[in-house]
């Protein structure tokens, strides 16, 4: 599990490097440039005892109206949130599908990268403010008090502000 393994041991975890987009220098991986116009791209992570950041980066529908809700509902505990962020990077959270391959029905699973071949690891950070400075639209983490969503208000010059998950589970 990379929980175990990063705690005290920032040498196991992945880098960031940075990408020139559109004249905003950010630190954002490589694989996820193209995903700047294509989905509301978000980050979440788990709190450890340290203060530092274990997290995995998820690309669809990171509004906290779904994802907050999503997390909120299915992976409302410790050991869920640990497992999901294990997983590394990911497509969605809670798909039906995973790459191209239906679930049974009422089944839903998440899609992570690895499964098609990509390793993409979760991402240490030391401290929160490190976490928050990578250029998704809404991070997440879960801390002691169950989980966080900020707005990272990327599209104005605003710093990142913690912002209401909606209550109440969706159909799915």
């Amino acid at each position: 599990m990379y929980i175990k393994e990063v705690e005290g041991r920032p040498d196991t975890t992945t880098t960031r490097g940075k990408t020139q987009i559109r004249g905003i220098d950010k630190q954002i991986p490589a694989s996820h440039t193209f995903s700047l116009i294509m989905a509301t791209r978000s980050r979440i992570g788990i709190e450890l005892k340290d203060g530092s950041i274990l997290s995995s980066y998820h690309h669809w529908d990171g509004y906290p109206s779904w994802l907050g809700r999503i997390l909120s509902t299915h992976y409302n505990t410790r050991e869920q949130a640990a497992d999901l962020i294990d997983g590394g990077d990911m497509s969605s959270c809670w798909s039906d599908s995973i790459w191209g391959d239906q679930l049974p029905e009422g089944q839903y699973a998440p899609e992570y990268y690895s499964g098609r071949g990509e390793n993409c690891p979760p991402r240490y950070d030391e401290t929160r403010e490190k976490f928050l400075s990578d250029g998704e639209e809404f991070s997440y983490i879960f801390t002691s008090a169950g989980w966080v969503c900020y707005d990272m208000n990327e599209f104005n010059d605003n710093e990142p502000e913690i912002t209401e998950i909606p209550s109440g589970a969706l159909a799915v």
